[in-house]
This record gives C-alpha cells, structure tokens and sequence, in this order.
C-alpha cells in the first residue's frame, strides 16, 4: 500500500506501466466538476467517480476487499475518508470466496490500522492489500483507478 498525494503522483510510475497515464489523466481533469460514473481512460484502465455519504466503520467492514486482477488508485478529492487495512497474509476468515467476475474477495477480519485522506491524497492498494473505504461523515467525493493487472 501507498498513501501519498497527488502532487508527488510523478514518484510510483515506474510501479507499473499504466500508472503514468493514469496518473497523468487524473491531473488532466477538472475532478470538482467531473461526474459520478465510470470513465475508460484506455484498455486496462478505468476510473469510477462517486460522490456519496461516508459509512460506519461496521457498514464499511461488511466489504473488507481485495482484488486479484487490478490495483486501486483511490483518490479523494473532497471530504474527509478513512479507510482500513489489513495485509492479506494475516487474513483468514474469508466473508465470501473470490468472484472473477467482479474481481473481488471480501474477508469478515478487524483492520490493522485506519487512515485518512482528504483533499487530492490517494491510496494505492495491491493485490495483497485488503481494505475498508469510504468510512466518514458527510459527503465523501472520490475517483477509483483500476489498474489491470
């Protein structure tokens, strides 16, 4: 996992061949005034905005994830958003099996530690990053990058 902002964004693009152009479309955006929906930026890469209410941290513990085939550049924009994280190695009490078709494993698991990101701070969680989002009051306004794998 990586937590840093957007202004050093330029630093991870070597993580990954679509993390530049990822990182690039981001900053190329007005994302105050970008839509809630899905964006393709290009094959293997899309961007999911949303602007909604923040959870409990037991409504967002109901879907602890993970992913096998993309990375998540979570980025918030506006609101105050902690999630939680737990590295999968200490994970082992599945809530459901993987699904392939949504790319998605969710484990009934406590967090290691939470953190929060505001104002154009991001995350990027990997393969082995499980993790609890949108936790927060309030209006929570955040773009998600999937990264293929």
């Amino acid at each position: 996992m990586i937590i840093d902002s957007l202004e050093n964004a330029d630093k991870y693009n070597s993580l990954h061949p679509l993390f530049a152009p990822a990182f690039e479309w981001l900053k190329s955006q007005n994302l105050d005034a970008l839509e809630d929906g899905t964006y393709q930026i290009q094959d293997g890469l899309k961007a999911i905005m949303s602007a909604k209410g923040g959870k409990t941290v037991a409504e967002s513990l109901e879907k602890f994830e993970c992913h096998q085939k993309a990375i998540d550049i979570q980025l918030c924009i506006s609101g105050t958003e902690t999630i939680g994280w737990k590295p999968i190695s200490k994970c082992q009490n599945f809530k459901a099996e993987y699904n392939s078709e949504k790319d998605v494993t969710f484990y009934n698991e406590t967090p290691d530690m939470y953190f929060q990101l505001t104002d154009n701070q991001f995350g990027i969680f990997f393969p082995e990053d499980v993790h609890a989002p949108m936790i927060g009051e309030g209006v929570i306004k955040k773009i998600v990058v999937k990264v293929k794998i």
